[in-house]
C-alpha cells in the first residue's frame, strides 16, 4: 500500500464520524432535491397532460376491480372495458343530472327565503345597537353598484379568462377519458413498457413496487368514496330534517369534497352551514354545524381507521402535511391528488425496502410479458387486477 493510499484513510479517520454522515446525507439530500425541482419544472410545463393522465389514473384504480371481475366472469376484455366505462359515465351523468335539477327545481324557495332573511337583518340592523337605518344600507347598495360598473371591463376580463380555462377543461377531459381507456383495457402492458428504462435485474423488484403501490391507490380510491357517501348521506339526512333548502345537491357537495381528505370536508361543512344561516337563521345554522361536527367525529374516530386505515397506512400529519404541499402547489388539484401520490409512494417503497426474494419465486416482468404477446386475452392482466 503506497503512503498517499495511507495518508487519504489517516484523513478520512481523522474526520469525525458524525460529519461524515452529515455531508453524505447532505449532498445526497441535494441531488434529490434538484430531481425533484427537475421534476416539478417539467410537469409544470406539461401541467394540460399530466393532471388529466392523474385523474384517468384514479378513476381506473376505481374501474379495474369492476372490470377484473368481469374478465374473471369469461367476458372479453374489450367488451368488459366498454360495459365499465360506459356504466360509469351514466352513473356520474345521471348524478349531475339530479343534482343540477334539484338546484333548479329548489332556487326559487331558497331566493324567497334569502330575501325574507334579509329583510330580517335590515329590521335588527335598525334595532339594534348600531343603528344602521335603511338610509345607510340603500348607501351600501349604491356603493357596491357603482363599484360593480366600474369595474365591469376587469370582470368581463375575467369571464372571458373562464371560458379559455373551460376550454382547456373540456380538452383535458377528453384525454382524460382516452387515457382512461387505455388504462383499463391495456394497463399492465403500459407498465411493463414503462419498468423496461429500470436495468433488467432490478425490474422485478420495481415491477412488484407498481403493484403495491397502484393495489394501495385501489383501496385508497374504494375507502374514500365509501367515506364520501356516509359524509354525504349523514350530514344530507340532517339538512333534509331541518328543512334547509339544496339538502340533495349539498350533500352531493359534501360528497364530491370527502375526496379531500379532511379540508374537503371541512369547507363543505361550511357551505351547508352558510346556506343554513341565510335561510333559516343562526338557531338552525347552529344545529348544522353540531350535525357536521357529529358527521365528522364518526368519520375521523370510527369510519377512517376501519375503512382508510386498513387500505392506506399514512399517519394523521402525513396526510394534513400532504394536503398543504398540495395546496400550495397547484391549489385545488394539488390537494386532491397530494394524498393518493403519497399513498402510493408509501407502498412502493416499503415494498423496495423488503427482502429481495429468489428469481424463482417471483418470476421477470419479460417473461409475463412475452405470455401475453402470445394470448389474445393475458392472464397478466387478470393477475394483476386480482392483486389490484
Amino acid at each position: 500500500m503506497s503512503d498517499t493510499e495511507i495518508d487519504k484513510r489517516d484523513a478520512a479517520a481523522a474526520i469525525p464520524t458524525v460529519l461524515r454522515v452529515s455531508a453524505a446525507l447532505a449532498w445526497r439530500t441535494l441531488v434529490l432535491a434538484a430531481a425533484l425541482y427537475l421534476i416539478g419544472v417539467v410537469i409544470s410545463r406539461l401541467y394540460v397532460v399530466v393532471i388529466p393522465v392523474a385523474i384517468a389514473l384514479l378513476l381506473a384504480a376505481l374501474l379495474a376491480p369492476a372490470v377484473a371481475v368481469l374478465c374473471r366472469r369469461r367476458v372479453p376484455r374489450s367488451l368488459a372495458t366498454a360495459i365499465v366505462l360506459i356504466g360509469g359515465l351514466a352513473a356520474v351523468g345521471g348524478v349531475f343530472s339530479f343534482v343540477i335539477n334539484a338546484f333548479i327545481n329548489g332556487f326559487p324557495s331558497m331566493q324567497r327565503q334569502v330575501l325574507a332573511s334579509l329583510n330580517q337583518l335590515r329590521g335588527w340592523l335598525a334595532t339594534s345597537p348600531l343603528h344602521i337605518g335603511e338610509a345607510q344600507i340603500n348607501q351600501f347598495l349604491d356603493r357596491a353598484r357603482e363599484w360593480l360598473e366600474a369595474n365591469q371591463s376587469a370582470l368581463t376580463s375575467g369571464a372571458l379568462n373562464t371560458a379559455g380555462t373551460f376550454g382547456s377543461f373540456l380538452t383535458g377531459l377528453v384525454l382524460a377519458l382516452f387515457t382512461l381507456i387505455y388504462f383499463l383495457y391495456d394497463g399492465r402492458r403500459v407498465w411493463l413498457f414503462v419498468i423496461k428504462l429500470v436495468p433488467q435485474h432490478v425490474r422485478h423488484r420495481v415491477d412488484a413496487a407498481g403493484v403495491a403501490g397502484f393495489t394501495s391507490l385501489v383501496g385508497f380510491v374504494r375507502a374514500t368514496a365509501l367515506v364520501a357517501v356516509a359524509d354525504a348521506i349523514g350530514i344530507g339526512t340532517g339538512l333534509a330534517l331541518l328543512g334547509v333548502p339544496l339538502a340533495i345537491p349539498l350533500s352531493a357537495l359534501v360528497f364530491l369534497g370527502g375526496f379531500v381528505p379532511i379540508i374537503g370536508a371541512v369547507a363543505s361543512g361550511a357551505v351547508a352551514v352558510l346556506v343554513a344561516l341565510v335561510t333559516k337563521g343562526w338557531v338552525i345554522a347552529v344545529i348544522v354545524i353540531g350535525v357536521v361536527l357529529v358527521v365528522q367525529q364518526i368519520e375521523g374516530n370510527i369510519l377512517q381507521p376501519l375503512i382508510l386505515g386498513r387500505a392506506v397506512h399514512l399517519h394523521a400529519l402525513g396526510v394534513v402535511l400532504a394536503i398543504s404541499v398540495g395546496v400550495v402547489v397547484n391549489g385545488i388539484v394539488g390537494a386532491l391528488l397530494a394524498v393518493p401520490i403519497v399513498a402510493v409512494l408509501n407502498s412502493a417503497i416499503r415494498t423496495l425496502n423488503q427482502p429481495e426474494q429468489t428469481e424463482a419465486d417471483e418470476p421477470e416482468p419479460d417473461e409475463a410479458e412475452a405470455s401475453e404477446d402470445t394470448s389474445p386475452d393475458p392472464p397478466e392482466d387478470e393477475e394483476a387486477d386480482d392483486r389490484a
